[in-house]
């Protein structure tokens, strides 16, 4: 009796913290594919990069100078936001129940842009910076996170004319950016083994190193 109760303690531990696990978006140990964590703005690429064609280094400014990709601060979002406060749809929208009500327009504003103005303190109403708002910065999830023994150089890459999409899949097309590859060691290697062989057309004449220091120090 006692080792039935045990073992259904066991089990509703192990599915408990599994449950937790889905419900924080813990990235558990192992190959990520497909992981696609839900983010404090719901930030589309597909928009942004794919219709708007606003290229990847306006953002991830660091992407071909340093190791780091890095994520834009939010004021490289309000160049554009801070005019820009909802779908032009939403306005025409708005401009004709405004002239069907016979009332002044009211500038629409979306609900993931009231998160970013909330994050850098600015009031939408005036479209001016609003001292009684406090700022704080936006916790983004990452998604492609590799493991500290591994050191992965972006810049590296870019320079050589190594495509953004190679690793990161078609984000221009990505609603909501998920892991594409697995990035693995041997996923790693044997890319830079095509690219000496000649098998990618992009990086024909480049040569790619498979040394372990490269990556391991």
């Amino acid at each position: 009796m006692k080792r039935s109760i045990t073992i259904i303690i066991l089990i509703a531990l192990v599915a408990g913290t599994y449950i937790y696990a889905l419900s924080i978006n813990l990235n558990l140990p192992g190959v990520h594919t497909g992981y696609a964590p839900e983010q404090p703005i719901a930030f589309s690429h597909r928009l942004h990069s794919g219709d708007l064609q606003i290229q990847c280094l306006y953002c991830h400014t660091g992407a071909d100078k340093s190791q780091h990709a890095g994520i834009p601060e939010a004021s490289t979002c309000m160049n554009c936001h801070r005019f820009v406060t909802s779908s032009w749809d939403a306005v025409k929208i708005e401009e004709k129940k405004a002239e069907e009500e016979k009332r002044e327009f009211q500038l629409p504003v979306s609900e993931e842009l009231k998160k970013l103005y909330a994050a850098v303190g600015f009031n939408p109403e005036t479209l001016q910076p609003d001292a009684s708002l406090q700022p704080r910065p936006i916790e983004w999830i990452r998604v492609h996170d590799l493991p500290d023994f591994v050191v992965f150089d972006h810049s590296r890459h870019v320079n050589a004319g190594v495509n953004c999409q190679q690793c990161h899949g078609a984000v221009e097309t990505m609603e909501k950016v998920a892991q594409v590859e697995d990035l693995t060691m041997g996923w790693c290697v044997n890319c830079h083994r095509d690219v000496n062989h000649g098998k990618l057309p992009d990086l024909q004449g480049r040569f790619a190193s498979t040394s372990c220091v490269v990556c391991h120090y």
